[in-house]
């Protein structure tokens, strides 16, 4: 046994003293490489063992904690390397430039760290929030209220984020820093120039703002804009696309809900009355009128069974104007109902009521009582 014990001293000792000759003739670079990426491989080491325990510690946790954990395997493992390469910088036989170098480029990875990681969490949060609802419900106003404020602070959120996290690497640069004290301390001109070129960013931010506390137009609104009917299709950061009925997509900047009057038909409920209107003789019986459109009403699966009235809007020279009121759970079953009244009313009146269609009446004087006349004419003052 003490034989093999020596055995292995007396090569241990052979493989330090050939090392010991071989590191005199490498160059100066490669014992602060070899540190570096030893540190470099630790940190990935260290980065495995700690996601395997946080895996295993929200193994149990809601939704939200587990996304976290699986979201930000990249983030982690970059805060582990760069821990690492951090201790390995400080370790390493470098030159006081070289060392001021690589603190400085690992101070910047950390601050695209905490971005990334603070990007990351908002939007899982994001997405499990809105888990809670759906816009394919009849009644979708809470989620349309709850999808619109979201997205819209994530995309301000966002470029806050980015926003401050390149300010922070910029400020790292002495250069920089500088620049921005004697622009500060010039301020006047320079910072009039700023304002007037960055007045169309800064005014779609505010509106972004703006619309998310108080929410004018939500996602899946039923709007009216520059004569155009359609939905809320996206809010973005800085414009707003509606789906027109056509399918067409008009763009319109974010300023636009806060500046220029539009029509919201689905602002506070989703349900909506549709108005139908008819021109008719005067001599239309508009109690059976009534109960036709009743009858139509309840037939109808689009029919949300709170309105449905008939009314004499006007009167003209020729024909009186009838508005039929229906109301339906939103703005598409609204559309369909109003196209049903319409068919049903009248193909019911060309067949039940024709007299109630619009006529033209003439009355015609003529010389001569005697003389013969087409049937339907009647010869006043012969």
């Amino acid at each position: 046994m003490e034989e093999e014990l020596d055995q292995i001293e007396q090569q241990v000792a052979e493989i330090t003293t050939d090392i010991e000759a071989v590191i005199p003739v490498l160059p100066d670079w490669v014992m602060p490489v070899a540190v570096v990426v030893a540190f470099f491989f630790l940190g990935l080491l260290v980065f495995r063992l700690v996601y395997a325990i946080l895996n295993r510690a929200v193994a149990g946790k809601d939704l939200f904690w587990r996304s976290l954990v699986a979201r930000t395997r990249r983030p982690l493992r970059l805060a582990s390397v760069v821990a690492s390469l951090f201790i390995g910088v400080a370790v390493a036989p470098l030159g006081p430039e070289q060392t001021d170098f690589g603190q400085h480029a690992l101070l910047i990875a950390f601050m695209v760290l905490v971005a990334w990681t603070l990007h990351t969490a908002l939007h899982i949060w994001t997405t499990v929030h809105l888990r809670k609802f759906t816009l394919d419900a009849e009644d979708n106003y809470l989620a349309r209220k709850h999808v619109t404020q979201s997205r819209i602070m994530v995309r301000l959120a966002g470029w806050v984020i980015v926003i401050v996290a390149t300010a922070a690497i910029l400020m790292t640069f002495e250069g920089v820093r500088q620049w921005g004290v004697s622009l500060l301390a010039a301020g006047g001109a320079a910072g009039i120039v700023v304002g007037f070129a960055f007045q169309p960013v800064l005014k779609n931010l505010i509106a972004g703002i703006q619309l998310a506390v108080t929410q004018p137009i939500r996602i899946d609104d039923a709007v009216i804009v520059e004569g155009e009917w359609g939905w809320v299709e996206e809010i973005t950061g800085t414009y707003v696309v509606i789906k027109i009925w056509d399918w067409r997509r008009l763009v319109v900047p974010l300023s636009y809900f806060i500046e220029q009057p539009f029509q919201n038909w689905t602002r506070d409920s989703s349900s909506l009355i549709g108005g139908v209107l008819l021109y008719l003789d005067h001599c239309a019986d508009i109690k059976r009128l009534r109960a036709k459109t009743e009858e139509v009403c309840r037939n109808s699966t689009l029919w949300d069974g709170n309105v449905c009235h008939v009314q004499v809007n006007d009167f003209r020279e020729r024909v009186m104007e009838v508005r039929v009121l229906a109301s339906a759970r939103n703005a598409p079953r609204t559309y369909d109902l109003r196209c049903e009244i319409r068919e049903e009313l009248i193909t019911w009146i060309q067949k039940e009521m024709p007299e109630a269609l619009p006529r033209t009446r003439e009355t015609v004087s003529v010389d001569g009582g005697n003389r013969p006349m087409p049937a339907g004419i009647e010869v006043v003052g012969g």
